[in-house]
């Protein structure tokens, strides 16, 4: 469905990412805007990851990686996501614009 209740065929590439609410508390973003922020803010988190390793380095305290090696996929699997999804979303922009069809709302 189209925003303007028209029913319109999208290919999955035009598609994008999820437009359902997934009947959760929390809406998601998913916008090629709204993932591109949340894309830059785990890139922020992740780069905060690096400059602490860099410190343990540098302060040679090894014995921390142990006890936090779990942030570290914690981390990098939102991190390839957002970035996966904000780029899935932009070609379907594209694609959808090259149609001139709307956005889809469902």
């Amino acid at each position: 469905m189209a925003a303007n209740g028209e029913v319109v065929a999208y290919t999955d590439d035009e598609y994008g990412v999820r437009k359902d609410d997934g009947l959760g508390i929390i809406k998601p973003a998913n916008s090629s805007a709204g993932i591109l922020f949340l894309a830059v803010l785990l890139s922020a988190c992740v780069g905060g990851l690096v400059y602490g390793v860099v410190q343990i380095a540098v302060t040679d305290q090894w014995e921390i990686i142990g006890s936090i090696w779990w942030v570290f996929p914690a981390t990098l699997f939102p991190f390839s996501a957002a970035w996966a999804g904000f780029f899935k979303e932009r070609k379907a922009e594209k694609l959808r614009r090259t149609r001139n069809l709307p956005r889809p709302v469902e």
